[in-house]
């Protein structure tokens, strides 16, 4: 993942006109500190626990990427992400359908996965209690 200066200022300047795109993409090492730093913040630990973990093995499978549109827009999902989490607006949040349709079967199974592990968790947890 390098990308260069002139890359990231176009990736920030081209809007689709539905959203506010963000003022600027983070480079990837910045971005990977913004995002634990927000785990950290916002996160209760179980949850830091296993978003840390997603967010560093993300960064390591993406780390010979050199298509710049895919560099653009897993940097840019990473930033919008943080934002959500810094403004803890995120609880409760649905997935959006447009980006569920546009997740492979892998994905698919990775947020199948994810949905098993945390009702695990929330069942112990009442079985503790």
């Amino acid at each position: 993942m390098r990308p260069s200066s002139r890359l990231l200022a176009t990736a920030a300047s081209t809007g689709n006109g539905l959203k506010p795109a963000p003022l600027a993409i983070l480079p990837p090492i910045p971005l990977y500190r913004r995002l634990l730093r927000a785990h950290r913040k916002h996160l209760p630990p179980e949850m830091r626990l296993l978003g840390d973990e997603y967010i560093k093995s993300e960064f390591r499978l993406h780390r010979s990427v050199d298509n710049p549109a895919h560099l653009i827009g897993f940097l840019t999902e990473w930033q919008l992400y943080a934002q959500t989490i810094e403004g803890d607006s995120w609880k409760g949040e649905r997935l959006d359908p447009v980006k569920v349709e546009k997740m492979s079967d892998q994905q698919i199974g990775q947020m199948y996965e994810l949905m098993q592990a945390i009702k695990k968790s929330q069942e112990e947890g009442d079985s503790q209690e």
